[in-house]
């Protein structure tokens, strides 16, 4: 699973060292060289795991499919984007999470809309 393009439908085989990578920044991550350019390339489809091979020179709109499945691999890319969440246990279970200790309640009162307006000014 490439980490870097979250809808990659194939693998690519690079030609310099002939292994394959889900996409040129994950070969980048763990070798020592550049991605070598080549005119044909050879590709392993990820939905029915079959590989074959594309001539990059001669590129069209037909050659965008898997000859296997039809499993169009040509997608525009999907990125992890960066996001702020809360992490934690599920508030259904937990719900410390969203509880304000820095309100405390009188004996007897359930909620801060049981309070008096006058408990509140005395």
């Amino acid at each position: 699973m490439c980490k870097h393009i979250l809808n990659a439908q194939v693998a690519i085989r690079a030609p310099c060292c002939r292994k394959w990578f889900d996409c040129a920044e994950c070969h980048a991550e763990v070798s020592d060289h550049s991605l070598a350019k080549a005119s044909e390339m050879a590709f392993a489809c990820k939905k029915c795991k079959k590989t074959f091979r594309k001539d990059l020179s001669d590129f069209e709109d037909e050659d965008e499919f898997c000859p296997h499945c039809d499993n169009h691999f040509v997608l525009e890319a999907v990125e992890p984007e960066a996001s702020l969440g809360v992490e934690g246990e599920d508030i259904r279970i937990d719900s410390r999470m969203i509880k304000d200790d820095r309100q405390k309640l009188k004996k007897g009162v359930t909620s801060i809309y049981d309070v008096e307006v006058s408990d509140k000014l005395g």
